[in-house]
């Protein structure tokens, strides 16, 4: 079975973009691949640095994988900074990545622009990423396609590392849906909790229609034709409704009569009835903290003992075992 990895940041609310991005797809492959999904903290220590935010975090997002699904007795399920070795690994891969290779990263460039503070950690954040894959020889990894460039720069450390030192490292491909490969958020770019532009999901009634009535829209009259390519609403109602309803949709946008209000209201009601199952399990996740504590604590011990054979490897190759 092919290995399979993804992981996702704790540094706020996961959202919708999430779920299709990498949460869904990797659920997908529970039944026919090794799969390794973890929450990454050391990494959401770029931008967070409230003990009680990232904390709580943490909790939260492991309450989400498993509320959508997530099977920690079909997968090794854990969180990032409960293994060490990613960090020794992360030291190591450093020594054999080259100052350009970080600096073309556009990731860097695209978080400073957006005010995320300019620090050592979110510079080498490719060097953490490519050390989470590899330490796992993980085959396969799911992604947006913002997170393409970070597999490939993966790849590269690796390929360093085995002609420095010796084949040790599988090179990793990136997976990406590109139906799904950048879901837009409220106001038409990229959906990321770094632009405060998310639909969260699991939100109550109230503030979901608050958010889905917020996602922006031209002023075209209703009457007037429309391009649904081009249209960030219409992009989101195509995750959540049927193809039936999709091909009415896209008439209404072509031929005039695609009234926004009335769209956000059906895309309101469908994102509201596609997570009701997921978000009371959730509300049951959350009352029961020791579970989740308990099912991350199993995942961590699985995780360390792929990791320490990995590890042991690599130290031999460096000369770091004598």
């Amino acid at each position: 079975m092919k290995r399979i990895l993804s992981g996702i940041q704790p540094s706020g609310k996961l959202h919708i973009g999430n779920y299709f991005g990498m949460m869904k797809p990797m659920i997908s492959s529970m039944e026919n691949a090794e799969l390794y999904a973890f929450i990454v903290d050391l990494h959401a220590l770029t931008s967070v640095h409230d003990r009680q935010k990232l904390a709580a975090g943490t909790l939260e997002a492991a309450a989400d994988f498993l509320a959508i699904g997530l099977d920690p007795t079909k997968c090794i399920f854990w969180v990032q900074s409960e293994v060490p070795e990613v960090c020794e690994l992360a030291w190591v891969l450093s020594t054999v990545t080259s100052m350009g290779l970080l600096e073309r990263c556009h990731s860097y460039k695209d978080k400073t622009a957006k005010g995320i503070a300019a620090s050592h950690g979110l510079f080498a954040y490719p060097v953490l990423m490519a050390a989470d894959i590899l330490l796992y020889q993980a085959e396969i990894v799911p992604v947006g396609k913002d997170q393409k460039q970070h597999i490939e720069v993966a790849r590269d450390i690796a390929i360093s590392f085995n002609s420095t030192f010796g084949e040790t490292f599988v090179l990793p491909e990136a997976a990406i849906s590109e139906s799904m490969a950048i879901i837009p958020g409220l106001d038409g770019q990229k959906m990321s909790k770094s632009y405060g532009n998310t639909i969260p999901l699991f939100l109550e009634d109230k503030e979901l229609r608050k958010r889905v009535m917020a996602v922006q829209t031209d002023c075209t009259p209703v009457e007037e034709p429309k391009d649904p390519d081009k249209c960030n609403l219409y992009a989101l109602l195509k995750l959540f409704a049927s193809p039936e309803k999709m091909a009415e949709v896209r008439s209404l946008y072509l031929n005039g009569g695609a009234a926004y209000g009335y769209l956000k209201q059906d895309l309101f009601e469908l994102i509201r009835d596609y997570y009701a199952e997921a978000r009371e399990r959730k509300k049951e996740l959350m009352v029961n903290q020791d579970y989740l504590r308990q099912v991350l604590r199993q995942g961590t011990n699985k995780a360390r003992a792929k990791a320490t054979v990995t590890l042991d490897l690599v130290r031999d190759r460096a000369g770091l075992k004598y």
